[in-house]
């Protein structure tokens, strides 16, 4: 009853909340993407999709759609994958840095994993540092972490720059120190605060030691501190620190992919190729 490229489409446009995207996933134009929901729409005689000038959302109808999509198109493909013998076997150990993981991460690993359904993902989640260390010792095929910009290991995924962080009404004052909500040591954002506020000359103390992102968000809404955390993942309830509390600033960071040069390429490079598809930044949308 359902075509599976219409389905696929509709899958794109409900996660990306946009036609525009959407299109560059599925590799259509996007008037094609419209049309191909209107016929999916017409298909289940159910409208699916809300659009306005500002947002794409789905209906209830569209919601249930989702559903039933994301199932029949893992089984498809599993069925394919299994008859034509295509997909890849074996284990791949994939680390993630806990706040990297924290965003649309997990939709590219299902994704992936739906794909490659005779392939063993092992995920691991932890800081970046700690990462790094297994995988050098070979504990670990591939690893999507934060480092310092410029290093030559590892394909860099994008850029950022490091933010303060704290509640939206956090009032700072100037002649205290700077609460600070830190992870432990080693860490990039807890040197890249200390460096910042040492450099500038303010004092500072640390009001709350973390070991994985939850904590940092959950003392920052708490109102215990700030945190220090890449502009793209702060969360909707938190905001940066306005330039009037006086911060110095902070630096960029890469988000980058390193390898295990003894890891099976092609799984690796297939899931490279998934990450980059997908966490790469885009133009804003405004379908």
């Amino acid at each position: 009853m359902f075509d599976l490229t219409l389905l696929r489409t509709f899958v794109a446009v409900a996660e990306t909340q946009s036609f525009t995207r959407a299109a560059e996933l599925v590799d259509r134009s996007q008037p094609t993407v419209s049309q191909q929901i209107q016929r999916l729409e017409e298909s289940a005689g159910r409208i699916l999709v809300q659009r306005d000038t500002r947002a794409v959302t789905l209906t209830h109808n569209g919601e249930a759609m989702l559903g039933f999509a994301r199932k029949i198109l893992s089984a498809h493909d599993e069925a394919v994958a299994y008859f034509t013998g295509s997909a890849m076997w074996g284990r791949l150990r994939f680390g993630s840095a806990d706040d990297l993981a924290s965003s649309h991460l997990a939709q590219i690993l299902r994704d992936f994993r739906q794909s490659n359904p005779r392939l063993n993902l092992e995920l691991t989640v932890n800081q970046s540092g700690v990462l790094a260390r297994r995988l050098n010792a070979g504990q670990l095929d591939l690893v999507y972490i934060k480092q310092e910009p410029g290093l030559p290991d590892g394909r860099v995924v994008r850029r950022d720059h490091l933010v303060w962080v704290g509640q939206r009404d956090l009032d700072l004052d100037p002649t205290r120190p700077v609460p600070l909500i830190a992870y432990q040591a080693p860490s990039l954002s807890r040197a890249a605060a200390i460096k910042a506020l040492e450099d500038s000359g303010r004092t500072w103390r640390i009001t709350c030691h973390v070991r994985e992102i939850n904590g940092v968000l959950a003392a920052a809404r708490a109102g215990i501190g700030v945190a220090v955390v890449p502009r793209s993942l702060v969360p909707g309830d938190l905001a940066p620190v306005p330039a009037a509390a006086g911060l110095p600033l902070l630096g960029e960071i890469d988000f980058a992919l390193l390898t295990n040069p003894r890891a099976p390429r092609e799984p690796v490079e297939a899931l490279i190729a998934a990450l980059l598809r997908r966490e790469q930044p885009r133009s804003v949308d405004r379908q």
